[in-house]
């Protein structure tokens, strides 16, 4: 895989964080982190496409109530 599909697949998983948290009708980032023991920054960065941990990512998949299939399905 290239550098740019890297950030290009990043983003896309990104995107659908936001949509989850928009889902969960939170408007704002720091709102969510802070409501869901997560810090403001290091959600921020996530929402914006950097590298995180995948014990982060299955932290947000148990806050938001959705597999790990549910989450990625049409991400490709």
């Amino acid at each position: 895989m290239s550098k740019n599909e890297n950030i290009e697949r990043r983003k896309r998983i990104a995107k659908r964080i936001k949509e989850l948290r928009l889902k969960a009708n939170y408007t704002s980032h720091e709102t969510f982190a802070t409501d869901n023991g997560l810090s403001r920054r290091n959600y921020w960065a996530i929402e914006n496409g950097n590298d995180f941990k995948m014990s982060t990512l299955l932290k947000l998949t148990k806050i938001f109530d959705v597999s790990l299939e549910e989450f990625f399905k049409d991400l490709d």
